[in-house]
């Protein structure tokens, strides 16, 4: 077949691909990541180059206008190669891939309250090391070397079992007569009471033990290096799931994966986004990469199937069945992951196919399991989940709330990076805005949290009424743009790249749906128990968005229940936070089996009134104000 060379500037980064290649293809081969929220499909249009020089092919383009046309812009999903070509690729239509910025770094309080989690469970990590000073054999002695070895091992919860791969077995003699009878073992708990010697090593290394947490988001990838000896958390990192480069939310990834090759090409972004911080741990604190003996990962069901590589197609066709929901221990090396060839991964067990372990394991460190209380647990970020109960009993249930609040799906939507607005504040009088910026730079779009501020004051302001429609006011920052009435929060002299920073009428329709089927959702949990907001306790919010949430904001809009501000508490990034827990203790594994398989899910798509409790949220903040008295005594 032929092949020709794609060069996309200003990357200077050339590849060699077949004919009839698409753009966006070629450019992944690269390593230049094109913004595709809709995973290829031609219908988002994020996936804006330019072409400077060569012959292309191009599917209709109907998201391009006239101008763009004539000026070489093309879509990168639906252009394929017919030449060498040159292509530029535009700061509006990458896939920002820095590390993420403020809104990621915690307050001190959620680090606190982090560290103190920890604690709750017996130290008892899933990957201990042991030093053996092992009895040389003697003549009168009919003892195996195996036998001799397992006899100096301590079982960590006797009566237990102890098993040993036949990799282990091949070079034990040699390996004990060489270290002089001195050695360390690496004991993995694979179940309960049983455990397994996965590793056999000369000389005392009992105290190089490191295990790496991670939590595994659609969006962003987390993850934490920790002294398995001591607890000590050695460094912390996060970068953006490369992922998002076939799909910005896990139905658009699911579909991505039925395509030749796309359940690897997906299930090779994340390893390679997990090996790369691993690389980096280990280079940041100058370690053996042998030394990290165990991995434990949370995220939703989707991001574990293709993580393992396993066929998520069943997770979006009802009845909504996942392959797995729980997979025990397994080796690292399986699932492509680079620590020690015999090291252990273990993921946190989810619930559903829309309740993930990611939730289990913000359950688990947020403690809501053992709360006397009525709390509800929310984690607000590309997909919204609920889990509303206390000791007694656990319901939980998915919102499809769509990527809105990640900066997907609006018009100057962005991630929670450099440039990003994250704070608004509109003065009623003239309408200027002051805007907080992640980076303190100017501005290059708004992040979820943005999103939340402005709304709620451009309701404050009077510039949307109640059902989010623009009014008709004599002022150049609302204006008739291309879709319809707009808003312009920042104008391109303020700008970092030029251009204006609005927000349209549209993506104020895209953020009311979104925070209607959040809330909606907590309102459904109540109201299948017959209860209402009153016997709410405590709201535990769960995630990097979370954490910098404005708490009336989120409520002015109709996002949060009206309810005493006292009652929430931001617990920052509590899947990565559970899933240290579960690697420093097997108890906390075995709790988290334990919350996983008492949570009771609900199906919202069948639950009787869920459709009528979501029409009725589509409103700012609600059609019954009844619900919001501080919102309606505040006579917005």
């Amino acid at each position: 077949m032929e092949r020709f060379r794609v060069t996309f500037y200003p990357d200077n980064k050339t590849v060699e691909v077949e004919k009839d290649r698409t753009i966006l293809s070629a450019a992944l081969s690269a390593g230049v990541y094109i913004a595709s929220h809709c995973g290829g499909d031609g219908v988002c249009g994020r996936c804006k180059v330019i072409l400077k020089k060569g012959r292309v092919s191009a599917q209709s383009q109907g998201m391009l206008s006239e101008k763009e046309r004539a000026e070489g812009v093309c879509l990168a999903c639906l252009t394929a190669v017919e030449d060498n070509l040159e292509i530029e690729v535009p700061a509006s239509s990458r896939l920002n891939l820095e590390a993420p910025g403020a809104e990621y770094s915690l307050p001190e309080d959620v680090e606190t309250l982090q560290a103190t989690a920890q604690d709750l469970f017996v130290h008892s990590p899933l990957a201990t090391k042991i030093f053996l000073n092992i009895p040389e054999p003697k003549l009168e002695e009919k003892l195996s070397d195996t036998e001799r070895l397992l006899q100096q091992v301590p079982f960590i919860e006797p009566p237990g079992h102890l098993h040993m791969g036949l990799s282990v077995l091949r070079g034990l003699s040699e390996l004990l007569r060489a270290s002089d009878w001195k050695v360390t073992v690496t004991l993995a708990k694979k179940h309960e009471g049983v455990a397994e010697l996965i590793n056999v090593e000369p000389g005392d290394t009992s105290q190089r033990n490191f295990g790496i947490c991670f939590d595994i988001g659609t969006t962003t990838l987390s993850g934490q290096m920790v002294d398995l000896n001591s607890k000590k958390v050695l460094g912390t990192k996060a970068t953006y799931n490369k992922q998002a480069a076939f799909g910005s939310d896990i139905i658009t990834r699911i579909m991505y994966a039925r395509n030749k090759n796309g359940l690897e090409e997906l299930h090779r972004a994340v390893v390679d986004d997990m090996n790369e911080i691993i690389r980096e741990f280990v280079r940041d604190q100058a370690i053996d990469l042998n030394d990290v003996t165990c991995v434990v990962c949370s995220g939703n069901t989707t991001m574990m199937h293709l993580l393992l590589r396993v066929d998520p197609t069943y997770i979006r066709k009802e009845p909504y069945t996942p392959v797995f929901n729980s997979v025990g221990m397994l080796r690292a090396a399986e699932a492509g992951i680079l620590i020690n060839p015999r090291g252990l991964l273990a993921c946190v067990p989810g619930v559903a196919s829309y309740v993930g372990g990611d939730i289990t394991a913000g359950v688990l460190s947020s403690g809501q399991y053992e709360e006397e209380g009525l709390t509800v647990f929310i984690d607000i970020g590309t997909n919204g989940e609920i889990v509303l109960g206390n000791r007694e009993f656990l319901v939980c249930a998915a919102a499809s709330a769509g990527p809105a609040f990640e900066g997907s799906g609006v018009s100057c939507g962005m991630r929670a990076a450099r440039g990003a607005i994250q704070k608004v504040v509109i003065n009623s009088k003239d309408l200027s805005c002051w805007l907080g910026v992640i980076g303190n730079g100017r501005p290059s779009g708004i992040c979820g949290s943005g999103y939340i501020d402005a709304i709620a004051e451009m309701l404050c302001a009077g510039v949307i009424d109640k059902n989010g429609k623009i009014r008709e006011i004599d002022n150049p920052r609302i204006r008739q743009g291309e879709l319809g009435k707009e808003f312009v929060l920042a104008f391109a002299s303020q700008s970092a790249e030029g251009k204006d920073i609005v927000i349209t009428e549209p993506d104020i329709e895209n953020l009311k749906r979104a925070k209607a089927a959040i809330y909606s959702a907590i309102s459904v949990l109540v109201r299948h128990l017959d209860l209402d907001f009153s016997r709410i306790d405590k709201v535990f919010i769960a995630g990097g968005f979370g954490t910098y949430l404005n708490t009336e904001n989120a409520v002015r809009i109709g996002l949060l229940p009206d309810i005493s501000r006292e009652k929430f508490s931001f617990i920052g990034n509590s899947s990565l936070s559970g899933s240290r827990q579960v690697l420093l203790s097997w108890e906390a594994m075995r709790r988290a089996d334990q919350i996983a398989r008492k949570m009771n899910y609900v199906e919202l798509s069948v639950e009787p009134g869920y459709m009528d409790e979501y029409m009725a949220a589509l409103f700012f903040p609600h059609t019954d104000l009844g619900l919001f008295p501080t919102v309606r005594q505040q006579k917005i």
